[in-house]
């Protein structure tokens, strides 16, 4: 990405983010030895807007400052598209999720990537 940490938009850290998120999730799935046929169906549970709605809520408060701010500004990025099964807060909520780890990412900060997603998945 041309783009240098400090000049990516929101778009595009969320374009990463979700990137990011989504390996994760494959990866943490086929650990635990999910079935292959069952993989895409369970990673939806993870990666769907409404799940990352849920995760964004609930781990939103142990983001450091700047990764509020990071995450205030994916929720707050307007786009033409949208989820199919989440209403726009859900989506919003879920994109500022992805900003984050697509910022976290940039950063080369993937020990914080891994604890963020630690928290997401943890229940």
């Amino acid at each position: 990405m041309e783009t240098g940490v400090a000049h990516a938009t929101a778009a595009e850290l969320a374009y990463l983010g979700d990137a990011v998120f989504e390996l994760l999730v494959r990866e943490k799935l086929l650990r635990e030895g999910v079935p292959f046929r069952a993989i895409n169906r369970r990673a939806k549970g993870y990666v769907s807007a409404k799940a990352q709605s849920t995760m964004y809520h609930r781990i939103f408060p142990s983001f450091t400052e700047e990764e509020q701010a990071v995450a205030k500004r994916g929720r707050n990025l307007h786009t033409l598209s949208r989820a199919k099964n989440a209403g726009v807060s859900e989506y919003r909520h879920a994109t500022g999720l992805e900003a984050v780890f697509g910022w976290l990412h940039q950063r080369g900060n993937t020990s914080r990537v891994e604890e963020i997603f630690q928290m997401c998945v943890s229940e």
